[in-house]
């Protein structure tokens, strides 16, 4: 701990949205901040879609990570009039809903039987018919069966969100150590700084380790202290269009696969997204640019006449129950701030807000409980 009087010195390993946005937090509370991560403002974030979908997304027994992704949800206004003020940077934020719709008779059951579980959770979603699925998204395919409306979802662009955070936390003196963090300085059986890769040794009073599906890697860690963090691979494809195509974000359900849809003001549109267990593979594939193609032209026929600008693959961090991990970890001064898996950018506000008050010792929102690192303690060795 700092002495009295003192600024909080704080390390974050990782510069993506969590780490980014929490140091930005951090030092507006008045610590003094170091980001170390040899590539800010890349890695997933590049990638992502960027929906902001905790209705969308439900999951059955979820219903803490549903409270927190509504939670962050709501944030996000603030957060980005904040943010854009500070920086004058845009981020691409859209509150125009989010359409799911369902391509057969099954998927449609699947999507009656998930609006009437929001219903029993009071959250609003909307049932459509396919005819008014097509009248809001006259591009949809005919035999589209119907979809629901979550009207207080959205989208925001992550690759205008993350240089934002950047900008934003250069405006308040966070200094940035662009070289790879190689192990954690441990003093007295406490975190006390980061080593680098060259091993040059930077020390703090506290550490966050937000380093996406790296951050078990690191060396110094006593075992068992930080849970399995695993690589999801996710693919992406984005096209253009130079006239409307689509209004707003569209996730599919085709034959039980999903497949989603944002559109850019500036025409981009991003198709999205494979998920895959297969290590730290980059790779993009031909077979997960065809099941996205695949599913997209059976919603949307014409987007196969929409110009072809990218594909990319990125690397989600999922912990073992798919959840973040936020919160402090067995060895004193060390923090973790990963594990956030598909919800990284939705999640984006509410971490920052929940990180920074556990490094800055202030009051922690109630949402955070149920996502303590030591909820894993009798599962790591």
């Amino acid at each position: 701990m700092p002495a009295k009087g003192a600024r909080m010195e704080i390390v974050i390993i990782g510069a993506g949205v969590i780490g980014l946005a929490t140091a930005w937090r951090a030092a507006a509370g008045g610590a003094a901040v170091t980001l170390v991560d040899p590539a800010p403002a890349s890695g997933a974030s590049s990638v992502a879609a960027g929906m902001l979908t905790p209705v969308s997304e439900l999951t059955y027994g979820e219903e803490p990570l549903l409270r927190l992704g509504l939670a962050s949800r709501d944030r996000y206004g603030a957060f980005v009039a904040e943010l854009e003020e500070l920086t004058g940077l845009g981020t691409g934020h859209r509150t125009d809903g989010i359409l799911e719709v369902a391509f057969d008779a099954d998927d449609l059951t699947y999507l009656d039987d998930l609006r009437r579980f929001q219903d029993e959770l009071g959250i609003p979603a909307e049932a459509l018919t396919g005819r008014e699925c097509r009248r809001l998204e006259p591009m949809l395919a005919p035999g589209v069966r119907g979809g629901l409306l979550a009207p207080e979802d959205g989208s925001i662009d992550p690759r205008r969100l993350a240089p934002a955070l950047l900008a934003a936390c250069e405006r308040l003196g966070v200094r940035l150590v662009r070289r790879r963090a190689a192990g954690i300085l441990v003093e007295r059986d406490a975190a006390a700084g980061v080593r680098l890769d060259d091993g040059t040794p930077v020390r703090a009073d506290k550490v966050l380790l937000a380093a996406g599906p790296w951050s078990d890697g690191l060396e110094g860690l006593p075992p068992g202290t930080v849970p399995p963090v695993r690589p999801v691979k996710g693919q992406v494809i984005r096209l253009r269009t130079a006239v409307p195509f689509i209004q707003r974000s569209t996730r599919g359900l085709v034959r039980g696969s999903s497949v989603y849809l944002v559109p850019r003001a500036d025409g981009e549109i991003v198709v999205g997204a494979t998920q895959e267990e297969l290590g730290f593979d980059t790779r993009v594939t031909a077979g997960g640019l065809w099941e996205l193609l695949r599913d997209a032209r059976e919603l949307l026929p014409g987007i196969t006449e929409l110009e072809f600008t990218e594909v990319s693959a990125g690397l989600r961090p999922g912990s073992p129950d798919n959840a973040p991990m936020m919160g402090p970890t067995a060895l004193p001064g060390l923090l973790l701030g990963t594990g956030h898996f598909r919800n990284g950018i939705l999640l984006t506000p509410v971490s920052a807000d929940i990180l920074a008050a556990m490094l800055l010792d202030g009051p922690v929102p109630d949402v955070a409980r149920p996502f303590s690192p030591d909820r894993f303690s009798s599962e790591v060795h």
